[in-house]
Formats: structure tokens, sequence, C-alpha cells
């Protein structure tokens, strides 16, 4: 067998093993394409908790884990004041939204457009997940507004 031949299989058999887990696919959200969106996007990481990022189909998503256990989108709107939980991890104020356990979403608040992150918590640890995008999540912008204590708001 000549060797161009043996380099094209070997190629091959390369593309059909990284092949192994399928793109992931997942809605982009509205504001996916503003630079903000693209700012965060290139600073998501490798792995998060253990689990390896994989290939996604929508602009300023992410995915981690086979199964998926963690997603990322960016771009979705700013929520505005809610009696969700409000909290504060590297700087970043996120809600969380647990009427879905055992999948929780993440919600920054504040940052516009503001970045949702999925977590499956048979999985995943949210707050492992939190920590290890907040340097990405942190690069959008400056937030415009904040989180407050219920009983700021009540006086």
């Amino acid at each position: 067998m000549e060797l161009t031949t043996k380099i094209a299989l070997g190629l091959t058999g390369l593309l059909l093993l990284s092949g192994c887990a399928p793109t992931v696919n997942l809605e982009a959200a509205e504001e996916a394409n503003t630079i903000e969106c693209a700012n965060m996007t290139v600073r998501l990481p490798d792995t998060i908790a253990g689990h390896a990022r994989r290939s996604v189909n929508a602009q300023a998503t992410a995915a981690w884990g086979d199964p998926v256990s963690i997603i990322v989108r960016c771009g979705v709107p700013m929520p505005e004041p809610t009696p969700l939980p409000c909290f504060e991890v590297q700087g970043i104020d996120w809600l969380r939204d647990d009427r879905d356990a055992p999948r929780f979403i993440f919600t920054t608040y504040g940052l516009s457009p503001a970045t949702e992150v999925i977590v499956d918590s048979e999985r995943a640890s949210g707050t492992e997940a939190l920590l290890e995008l907040g340097r990405a999540v942190g690069s959008q912008s400056e937030p415009v507004q904040r989180c407050i204590d219920p009983s700021d708001a009540l006086n």
C-alpha cells in the first residue's frame, strides 16, 4: 500500500473517531449576534467540571458533557426585576430558576444581553459551572443593574 493511501486511511479513521459525539442542536437567542456575545463565546472553557465541550450548531451557544450536562446561550433578553433568588458569583449576579429541577436555569441579571446557563444537576454542579464560566461571562460588559436584598426593595 502506498504511503499516501495509508495517510489518507489514517486521516479518515481520525475523522470518524472525532465524530463520535454528534453536534448538539441548540437554538440561538435573539441577540446572539452582538459583540458582547462574541467576546464571551471565544473565552468559554474547553472543559467545565470535567465535562468536555461539544460541537454546537447555533451562534453564541455552547454545550459540555456527553450526555449534555451544561448549556450556555448568550443573547437572551435581560430579565426584569423578579422574585427569583439572585446571588453573586465572581462579581456577576445570577438568577436561579429551579422550577424544572433537576434542571436549573441560571440567567445573568444586569448584563445586556443576558446569558443563560442550563445545568442538569444530576450530572453537573451549577456552582462549579458558574465559577468556571465567570471569566468568560464577565467579559461581556459592565452590569447596568444589580441584585438587591428583598428587604431593600420594601424600604
